[in-house]
């Protein structure tokens, strides 16, 4: 690990250990980055120092914007979840530049957190096969009991379509998931 990387990642886990919330005793965004680096690790061993700041840090001070602070809906989910890309490229973006990376990979990483270039920039698409896998991996089963079947089908297949094929195809080789949900994640 680069000594700019190992920076930047004590920056994103010190601003995440003042998460408020407890997920299993620890402050609730810094095991979520744990659990994507893991994944980026598993998933993608050799990730790029940009990509591996962003997985770290795609929920840094995520508390910090409430989603009450949003209308209910769709939309209002839709325009708090962009509102917190912004943010969080940017807050990652000014650690990287605490860190001395250069101004063009801190606009590449803010750049990804706002998922700009999904389907299209490897990278971006990676970083949303990782939050995929880490959301059906730590926090599906807890969340389906907070939907319809209805609903909760519909999120299922809007995870898969974010997806791309080779994460598809490893969803279904590592989870076992019942149909209709597995059938989202074929073909």
């Amino acid at each position: 690990m680069t000594s700019k990387l190992d920076a930047a990642l004590k920056m994103v886990d010190a601003a995440n250990a003042a998460d408020p919330a407890l997920d299993n005793g620890e402050p609730a965004a810094l095991l979520y980055g744990k659990r994507m680096s893991a994944e980026l690790n598993r998933l993608f061993p050799n990730a790029d120092d940009g990509l591996q700041i962003a997985a770290r840090g795609q929920h840094i001070e995520r508390w910090t914007l409430s989603r009450k602070s949003y209308p209910e809906g769709r939309t209002g989910y839709l325009d708090w979840r962009r509102e917190q890309g912004r943010r969080h490229g940017a807050r990652l973006a000014g650690i990287m530049r605490d860190a001395g990376y250069r101004e063009e990979d801190c606009d590449r990483v803010a750049a990804m957190l706002r998922k700009e270039g999904i389907k299209r920039d490897p990278n971006v698409q990676a970083f949303e096969d990782v939050i995929c896998f880490v959301f059906l991996k730590w926090y599906f089963a807890p969340f389906s009991g907070t939907q319809t079947p209805e609903a909760l089908e519909k999120i299922v297949q809007r995870t898969a379509r974010k997806m791309s094929e080779e994460g598809r195809a490893r969803v279904l080789e590592e989870f076992d998931l019942p149909e209709p949900f597995a059938a989202a994640f074929k073909g």
